[in-house]
């Protein structure tokens, strides 16, 4: 009989027993290094560099479907920075590209629940420095390995508007499985948003790491820093 369609002494199908689980430790501020990328705890010296970044382009297209606004000064930068990096159960970091040694994003590790072992990648928020770049890709795995080969965790979740294509096309590529989408999950900025919902759990990671470190390596990449072989042909999501 399949372990995951078991019964009890009353004929009732329940889950597959998990006799060795135990409750994982927390996620912590870490920093973690990769080729292209550091992710960083977010702190108030990233705010400058974080400005000029997500100030890159004339207007704020890319905050259209985040909780905030683009900061419209520096000050406003420095306080939204400060709010985030104060945050106690969303932890923040800074992505800084190894290139320049600027910070050029940031993303967090949310919604952590070290007793199922089970966390959320959000607030994805790539600057126009860094979109479809090797960084962006990294950032992702990085906190991936963390997540599954460091914490042990069972189950990774990207969470995001329905109608944010470009989140949507990410969370395939990256190897998350759709999972279906909550109708009228939030009201966000006066409107409603549907939430489409993506998971990783620890069974896949194997094959989802293998392809990105593949995708990451350094003979997949030209002179000029520019990818070779998409990360589908690697055995995973679509084309970047």
């Amino acid at each position: 009989m399949d372990k995951a369609n078991v019964v009890n002494e009353f004929g009732q199908p329940v889950g597959a027993a998990l006799p060795d689980w135990r409750p994982r430790a927390m996620a912590q501020k870490v920093a973690l290094t990769g080729r292209f990328c550091r992710l960083e705890p977010l702190a108030l010296v990233h705010s400058p560099a974080l400005f000029d970044a997500w100030h890159s382009i004339d207007d704020g297209r890319d905050w259209t479907y985040l909780s905030a606004n683009r900061p419209a000064t520096p000050r406003e930068c420095d306080a939204l920075i400060a709010a985030n990096a104060s945050s106690a159960d969303t932890l923040h970091f800074a992505v800084v590209d190894l290139s320049t040694g600027k910070a050029v994003g940031s993303v967090a590790l949310m919604r952590i629940d070290p007793v199922n072992g089970v966390l959320e990648i959000g607030w994805v928020n790539w600057s126009p420095l860094m979109k479809r770049s090797a960084c962006g890709t990294e950032a992702i795995f990085l906190l991936l390995g963390y997540t599954f080969d460091t914490l042990k965790y069972r189950r990774c979740e990207w969470k995001c508007h329905s109608l944010n294509l470009a989140s949507n096309r990410a969370a395939k590529r990256l190897g998350f499985q759709f999972e279906g989408t909550f109708r009228q999950a939030i009201v966000a900025k006066g409107r409603n948003r549907d939430t489409c919902w993506y998971s990783i759990v620890d069974g896949e990671w194997a094959a989802v790491g293998q392809a990105l470190s593949e995708w990451l390596a350094p003979g997949n990449f030209t002179g000029q820093g520019r990818q070779i072989r998409p990360l589908a042909a690697f055995g995973q999501g679509k084309p970047a």
